[in-house]
């Protein structure tokens, strides 16, 4: 709309002497609502205010706008099966490039009643999202929906690890298939051991304090609407990352991508 910037319709108005940070402030945790206060700093010079961040720390602290934690467990990961379990291949492993590693996870979604379940699969290079699957039973087909959607996104070359915890819905034949004929390698994380999948448990926190908790999705008709949005438009398009250079994952590989990539594209 005539190229004003969004805070010019959404964020309160100014008062007389009120710094217009602090309402630039509101408005972006108002759309990023796990922001802190880096995160908003970085969002702020974007939009071409410059701002020191200790003040936008003073700011977020006196007007009540760091973001709320909301802290839920629910066990996703059944380690207790036969199947075959891959070494972890991932740890140490250094990336240098998009669809070198891969990670995958699968995390619950408390409806008004029951639960559905999300697969995402990361590449660790940009933390972009490159596939995901919705379904209301946390089985292998879930699993291999997630895989199959990456595969088809990314078209990754032979060599490409994928990783993920011991769960039998990773170490089932099935999946394990797609993998040895895409030419891809299997790792996982030790039992019980979260640290293992870092950039898998940060997106999932991301996922649960910017979209699910404070959406309260009542079915899983909502969440089959909402979650995509969110995934594709705000964490892919837009979130700020830190280890990113405070960029989106979709900048980030817009402006690193190799060359051989582009010209593939």
């Amino acid at each position: 709309m005539m190229g004003l910037p969004r805070s010019t319709f959404y964020a309160k108005p100014v008062a007389a002497g009120e710094d217009p940070a602090v309402a630039e402030i509101h408005d972006i945790v108002t759309t990023f609502k796990g922001y802190g206060y880096r995160r908003v700093t970085a969002e702020l010079r974007h939009r071409g205010m410059i701002v020191n961040s200790k003040k936008v720390r003073r700011i977020m602290r006196e007007n009540g706008l760091n973001p709320k934690r909301k802290r839920r467990y629910v066990i996703t990961t059944d380690s207790n099966h036969d199947s075959p379990i891959y070494p972890n291949v991932a740890r140490g492993f250094e990336v240098h490039g998009p669809d070198q590693l891969w990670v995958g996870d699968i995390t619950y979604i408390a409806l008004e009643t029951g639960f559905c379940y999300l697969a995402v699969i990361l590449d660790v290079w940009s933390r972009k999202v490159v596939g995901y699957a919705l379904g209301k039973r946390i089985d292998t087909r879930l699993t291999v929906a997630a895989l199959n959607s990456s595969i088809e996104s990314r078209t990754p070359l032979p060599g490409c690890v994928f990783h993920s915890d011991r769960g039998v819905q990773y170490a089932a034949s099935s999946h394990r298939k797609i993998l040895k004929a895409r030419g891809m390698f299997g790792s996982m994380s030790r039992r019980g051991n979260p640290y293992d999948n870092p950039y898998a448990e940060s997106f999932m926190k991301t996922l649960k304090v910017e979209a699910v908790y404070v959406t309260e999705y009542e079915t899983f008709e909502d969440v089959a609407a909402d979650l995509p949005r969110f995934i594709e438009a705000m964490y892919n398009e837009r979130r700020l990352h830190s280890a990113l250079g405070y960029t989106s994952p979709n900048r980030y590989e817009e402006i690193h991508a190799p060359d051989w990539t582009k010209s593939a594209a």
